[in-house]
């Protein structure tokens, strides 16, 4: 008797949303991943890639961390007890992490931002970044470098096409 096929996972980008925005805005020094609580319809929102991760950040209040000023979507299909799409969300982290990170964004210049939310093995992962603000020539600089690489790959393309 033939064996049953299995499907297989593709592995790639499972990203649900990314916070482009953090990256121009912020110097990542540090990249933590995180369970997030989430209700029935949120999960459902999140598989629809109804988030967005903004204008969210993340702090610790009374020992526990929290994401705050994110948006997920409320799904469509759902009845009258829907989630309110606003809402704080618990973050999942170790003990330890939590005392690291509150200790080292209690420095000034630090702070806690969601940089994407991803489906990992059917759960919701957030990748948190602790970040430091970028001055505004830091952004400017940014820019300049990356037009730059954009000129030099038309060029380099240009010059293979010839």
């Amino acid at each position: 008797m033939a064996k049953p096929k299995t499907k297989k996972r593709t592995v790639g980008d499972n990203s649900v949303a990314v916070n482009r925005r953090a990256f121009y805005n912020y110097e990542i020094l540090k990249k933590i991943e995180v369970g997030i609580i989430l209700t029935g319809t949120e999960i459902k929102s999140v598989r629809d890639h109804k988030v967005d991760l903004r204008d969210a950040y993340a702090k610790d209040v009374q020992g526990e961390m929290w994401l705050f000023n994110s948006h997920i979507s409320a799904y469509a299909n759902a009845t009258y007890n829907n989630h309110d799409p606003k809402r704080d969300r618990k973050l999942l982290l170790h003990r330890g992490q939590i005392d690291e990170l509150s200790l080292t964004v209690a420095q000034k210049g630090y702070t806690l931002v969601p940089l994407r939310m991803y489906l990992k093995k059917n759960v919701a992962k957030l990748e948190l970044g602790l970040a430091t603000g970028k001055r505004q020539y830091d952004k400017r600089r940014a820019i300049r470098d990356r037009e730059m690489d954009r000129e030099a790959k038309r060029s380099m393309k240009a010059f293979d096409q010839s």
